[in-house]
């Protein structure tokens, strides 16, 4: 169990920094990378605000192993969290423009959940595959 929860911890934390720094580069090509001035200070907030948020989403994942829970409610309970935790994150470090008005803020939530249901779907893809190849292993076809 302390060596699932180290992965997990690891796993969400290099999630988390991979979307938000992958972010960053489509902002500053977007923008034109000439254009772009990340200072130090926003480098780091978005270091340690991607590792928790990739913490979020992946100690939430947890939910998975209950099989008491319905699948649907799995998920809805770890999006619902991890975006919870993001919303929070993102309005702390001012990720999220809320002073440019509703439409930033609901154009800001699309974008997210996007992310977050390609995530989501990437791990679950990939899980699969791992689950199909023991059982193929173990004579389960």
């Amino acid at each position: 169990m302390k060596t699932d929860l180290i992965k997990r911890l690891a796993m969400g934390a290099f999630v988390g920094c991979f979307i938000v720094m992958f972010i960053m580069v489509l902002i500053s090509l977007q923008q034109g990378p000439q254009n772009v001035d990340f200072s130090g200070s926003t480098v780091i907030n978005a270091f340690l605000g991607s590792i928790v948020v990739g913490w979020g989403f992946s100690l939430t994942g947890l939910i998975y192993e209950r099989e008491d829970i319905a699948f649907p409610l799995q998920v809805a309970f770890q999006m619902g969290i991890g975006m919870i935790i993001l919303f929070i994150v993102a309005i702390y470090l001012q990720w999220m423009p809320i002073n440019l008005g509703i439409g930033i803020i609901i154009e800001w939530i699309i974008i997210a959940c996007i992310f977050a249901a390609i995530s989501w779907c990437g791990f679950y893809i990939y899980y699969y595959m791992v689950a199909s190849e023991l059982n193929k292993k173990i004579g389960n076809k």
